[in-house]
């Protein structure tokens, strides 16, 4: 019961501001709601006061006894949804595949794919030595096992 009201809530106050989605939903056995939000401009602390105020000053504390915590999807969150991807662009990504791992700057992205590039030192294909050449991977998203955000400190 709670579950639900809390789902019909969020989902209206995620209609009042279309820029902002959901990334993930939970509740406990105790009541502890928890809710992750991400948005195409990212979220800020105003975001996620009007959704918790949206769903706390709708909920009856005397039928149910919650705790209710909104918050913004981290930096070292891995991207776990294909509306993350664009709003990420020109960031280093770190992306990983059943088979294989790669990490470069994030150029495109679609709803389907991403497009990673890099630089990489190869042999030459004549003579000594190596040289530096730009590499682009063309990933699709449902072959993504993770993808996260590199940071720099």
């Amino acid at each position: 019961m709670l579950k639900t009201q809390v789902e019909e809530l969020l989902a209206k106050a995620l209609k009042e501001n279309k820029k902002l989605f959901l990334v993930n939903f939970s509740i406990t056995p105790d009541n502890t709601i928890k809710i992750i939000l991400d948005g195409d401009e990212g979220v800020n602390l105003k975001d996620c006061i009007a959704v918790s105020r949206a769903i706390e000053h709708n909920l009856d504390r005397e039928e149910h006894d919650f705790s209710l915590e909104v918050t913004s999807a981290g930096a070292a969150e891995p991207i776990v949804m294909a509306r993350q991807y664009p709003k990420n662009i020109g960031r280093k990504l770190v992306v990983k595949t059943a088979t294989d791992s790669y990490e470069g700057d994030l150029t495109e992205a679609t709803e389907k794919s991403i497009t990673l590039e890099w630089k990489e030192r190869e042999p030459k294909p004549v003579g000594k030595g190596k040289v530096t050449v730009q590499k682009r991977k063309k990933i699709a998203i449902s072959d993504i096992d993770e993808a996260k955000v590199k940071l720099k400190f």
